[in-house]
């Protein structure tokens, strides 16, 4: 079984190692790739719009369906039609976390 450099960093603290300056070019590297895929996919998630049910809506929200409904009623928190589903955007969800009424009013 082989372990990589970071298992070993944990394991053995004071672990002193030989490189080349080519294997440690080759380490960055990969390190750098791992780092960058880890921070695209950071970005993806967080500009990717979500769909959750009503039920999921309130959970978040802490509200029951009758206050979704009201929400949807009102506009501030427009309900999706989808496929005869109703769904919520989820950015709409957390302006409302973030800054209540006056962030869905601001749009």
């Amino acid at each position: 079984m082989s372990k990589n450099i970071t298992e070993l960093a944990k394991e053995i603290p004071g672990l002193s190692i030989n490189a080349s300056f080519a294997d440690l070019v080759e380490a960055f590297r990969v390190v750098a790739k791992e780092h960058k895929k880890e921070l695209e996919e950071i970005v993806i998630s967080e500009k990717a719009e979500t769909y959750p049910t009503r039920k999921q809506a309130c959970e978040i929200l802490g509200i029951d369906e009758a206050t979704a409904w009201r929400w949807d009623k009102k506009k501030y928190l427009p309900a999706i039609r989808i496929g005869g589903k109703v769904r919520y955007r989820m950015s709409d969800i957390k302006k409302i976390l973030d800054g209540g009424k006056k962030a869905l009013q601001n749009q």
